[in-house]
């Protein structure tokens, strides 16, 4: 990838009270509402300090405390796969638009900024693909554009594999990213020993 290249990041947000809802077994409401945000807040400060990304934006339907310097589209209210998609169409046309995206979760407590300069390094004409720790879901794209302009988004069981299908529905390639810092996405109560960089469980 060219030290030129323009590169952006997106990353999905939900409502506040939404997310992690599988570890309310473990964390109070307030204390899933605390996590979510330290863990967006460190991904987006990952993204600030790679040297590859130059724009960050967010979609969902708040910023939860973030910058409001950062853009922020709106969802249409239907779900992860809908709303990435809007925001993958609005992207696609923007003025300046992005060489690459990179789409990355908000609940990986461990990812840094070369995880995501090496995303960004993809090879022309490739989709990066970061599975998670089980290697079905998904936790970070990176799309080249204008090629991968209509991939089409397939969060849910088995998505990496879904992904890596509409890679060759569009005559991409497929690059498997591994890294720690990619891996972890923090769902279950088991996962939480990974968030204790961003999050002090007090118990």
């Amino acid at each position: 990838m060219s030290v030129s290249a323009n590169i952006w990041a997106l990353i999905p947000i939900k409502a506040r009270g939404q997310g992690k809802s599988r570890l309310a077994v473990t964390l109070s409401d307030a204390e899933r509402d605390a996590l979510v945000d330290a863990m967006l807040r460190h991904v987006v400060d990952a993204a600030a300090d790679a040297k590859t990304v130059a724009r960050t934006v967010l979609v969902g339907p708040s910023r939860h405390g973030m910058d409001a310097g950062i853009p922020l589209i709106d969802e249409p209210g239907s779900g992860l796969n809908d709303a990435l998609a809007k925001a993958l169409d609005e992207i696609s046309n923007a003025r300046g638009r992005p060489d690459r995206l990179i789409v990355i979760a908000a609940d990986l407590p461990c990812v840094t900024a070369l995880d995501l300069d090496l995303l960004a390094e993809a090879p022309h004409g490739t989709i990066a693909i970061a599975p998670d720790r089980h290697g079905t879901g998904t936790n970070a794209l990176c799309l080249p554009l204008p090629e991968a302009a209509g991939f089409r988004f397939h969060y849910g069981t088995d998505s990496a594999a879904r992904h890596r299908e509409e890679a060759e529905r569009l005559g991409l390639s497929v690059e498997t990213i591994l890294s720690e810092g990619l891996e972890k996405d923090i769902d279950e109560p088991s996962d939480l020993v990974d968030a204790g960089q961003v999050y002090t469980i007090k118990h």
